[in-house]
């Protein structure tokens, strides 16, 4: 009986996981430690997008790529966040240090928005930074090429496989 009802839990998570609302956004973000916990636990990156006020490149970034990928399934791994590189509201590094997102992208060389860095859950960058919209064509797949060699190297660090807590130890029946 323990079974059968695992296993139609099982089924329904399956079937329910694929009609969770889209979570299309990418949110300001005020604590960087807590985003990186929440890369840590889905074994994923932090990406986060510096931008200015009135940056139309920003907007593009942000609307036409960043927003839609934030509600496709295959950016569950990528927590997503922005920042205001001339921003003086309080925020947490990944360090759990207090500053503002000007001092934030000063530290990592930020000068032009759009600029989008991947991060490991530590607070690493991953890749060489996303700068600017310079070809709209083409900058999807500079996003994606960022993101999916952020999300290898974060991977085979842990031996290559998604956070996935099994029910029954491994190599049993």
């Amino acid at each position: 009986m323990k079974q059968a009802v695992k296993q139609t839990l099982a089924c329904l998570a399956i079937l329910t996981w694929g009609a969770a609302p889209a979570r299309a956004d990418v949110p300001w973000t005020s604590d960087l430690q807590q985003d990186a916990a929440a890369a840590r636990a889905a074994n994923g990156v932090v990406l986060v997008v510096f931008v200015a006020s009135h940056c139309p490149y920003c907007e593009t970034a942000l609307n036409d790529f960043l927003i839609p990928m934030s509600g496709n399934a295959n950016y569950l791994a990528v927590v997503m966040r922005r920042v205001e590189s001339g921003g003086t509201h309080p925020l947490m590094d990944f360090q759990g240090h207090k500053l503002t997102g000007r001092q934030l992208a000063a530290a990592y060389g930020v000068r032009l928005t759009p600029t989008v860095m991947v991060f490991d859950g530590e607070g690493h960058p991953l890749t060489k930074p996303v700068i600017g919209v310079s070809t709209p064509d083409y900058y999807g797949t500079f996003l994606d090429q960022a993101i999916d060699q952020g999300v290898q190297q974060v991977r085979a660090r842990i031996g290559g496989r998604p956070h996935i807590a099994p029910d029954k130890p491994p190599g049993s029946k």
